[in-house]
């Protein structure tokens, strides 16, 4: 049976733009016949509070029988990313016996397109002298430092943009670059482990 991660994100752009990185980073960890379900989007101040990520979780799988996984994703903004992944992951578990994780981007999920904005050059209107800055998840607002590293008057479009740099951007960078990356590959690899 063909096996299937749903993701559950916080926001309209994020719907577009997770399938299309979990579909690459798939084959990368050696897991190509995984198949990624449509998100469940649930806004990050919903996602905290208590009974919210339960429910999606809930609702998501009894709308797709053939999960064997879940993953959240979403921003830690100001929040501590370890404690946020930890308080949810703890949630997550109450809802459903299935292999569930938590990913907190540190600060925003557009670190990740920072820590590899070399190989985004040209891409969405990307100068093509940027360069990804030395600390890409320390950055606030990731999405301004997208929109001044962009020509002329282009400025960062979360919903069309999003899935582009998802699409284009390299992986090994954001990988040696950003931590709370690290830690999606990480814990994506064990959630499919022990969904087998």
């Amino acid at each position: 049976m063909i096996k299937t991660i749903l993701p559950i994100v916080e926001g309209h752009s994020e719907e577009g733009a997770v399938p299309v990185l979990l579909r690459r980073l798939l084959p990368q960890l050696g897991r190509p016949e995984i198949q990624v379900a449509r998100p469940f989007r649930v806004s990050r101040l919903k996602m905290v509070r208590p009974g919210e990520i339960e429910r999606a979780i809930v609702q998501g799988i009894r709308d797709r029988r053939d999960v064997a996984a879940v993953l959240v994703i979403l921003d830690a903004d100001d929040d501590d990313p370890l404690g946020l992944e930890a308080s949810l992951l703890e949630r997550c578990r109450t809802a459903s016996p299935l292999p569930s994780a938590v990913v907190a981007a540190c600060r925003e999920f557009e670190a990740w397109f920072l820590g590899s904005k070399d190989s985004l050059r040209g891409v969405c209107g990307i100068r093509p002298d940027a360069n990804a800055p030395d600390s890409p998840e320390s950055i606030r607002d990731a999405k301004g430092r997208l929109t001044s590293n962009m020509a002329g008057s282009r400025r960062y479009l979360e919903v069309a943009d999003q899935p582009v740099f998802a699409a284009r951007m390299d992986l090994d960078l954001a990988l040696r670059r950003c931590l709370s990356f690290q830690r999606l590959a990480t814990k994506l690899e064990r959630i499919l482990a022990a969904s087998s």
